[in-house]
């Protein structure tokens, strides 16, 4: 039973200047903590006292530990969403090898520069609907990229397209997991093969559903 469904509410969104303020700095203290500490380790007490918030404050804006870690995951993959599509934006890759480089480039440069995003990028271990309450943390994910898919190569956003682009994601996670297990900078050979495999098969699916 997940019952990370039911847990991990965002009790209200910020909406002035200073409560946006504390909202980010309780976020940037949750991935400093969980750099140091780690997800098991972290509590929303010490949360509050790095981000110098009372903890009544914290509870204002976040049900519990999980509601923290689904808006920093959320924080993520729009911060992620921003960059590839800014990168797609100013450099338009004609083919699927360019847009796949963009693509995992970016997550790696994330992984390797965003405090925290190693502990929890869009979602944690054990808490699989952070991002959508209805979805798992890789179809939620899957869903912005089919999307962006689709504008990009002129494919029809059907159900195959959902499909390619999910069984794409899951390659690319765990491959890149491998990567980064070992080697905190992501093995290069593994992340080069990561792209490998994706354009092998994107390659496949989408001309094959463009002739169709």
């Amino acid at each position: 039973m997940n019952q990370d469904r039911n847990s991990g509410a965002l009790r209200r969104k910020p909406v002035q200047k200073r409560s946006v303020e504390r909202f980010e700095r309780l976020l940037d203290a949750c991935a400093q903590l969980l750099d140091e500490v780690g997800y098991a380790a972290l509590t929303t007490k010490e949360v509050a006292r790095r981000a110098d918030v009372p903890i009544g404050t914290l509870y204002q804006f976040f049900s519990d530990r999980e509601g923290l870690i689904g808006a920093l995951a959320v924080r993520n993959l729009e911060s992620f969403m921003a960059r590839v599509e800014g990168r797609l934006e100013r450099e338009k890759p004609e083919d699927i090898p360019g847009i796949v480089d963009v693509t995992i480039d970016e997550f790696v440069t994330m992984r390797r520069t965003v405090t925290g995003f190693g502990v929890v990028d869009f979602g944690a271990v054990g808490q699989d609907h952070v991002l959508n309450p209805s979805l798992d943390n890789n179809t939620a994910v899957a869903g912005r990229l089919r999307s962006l898919t689709a504008s990009l190569t002129g494919v029809q956003d059907d159900a195959e397209l959902e499909i390619t682009v999910r069984v794409a994601l899951e390659c690319a996670d765990s491959v890149l997991q491998l990567a980064f297990r070992t080697d905190p900078q992501g093995d290069a050979r593994l992340i080069a093969e990561c792209k490998r495999v994706l354009n092998s098969y994107l390659n496949d699916r989408l001309r094959s559903d463009q002739e169709n």
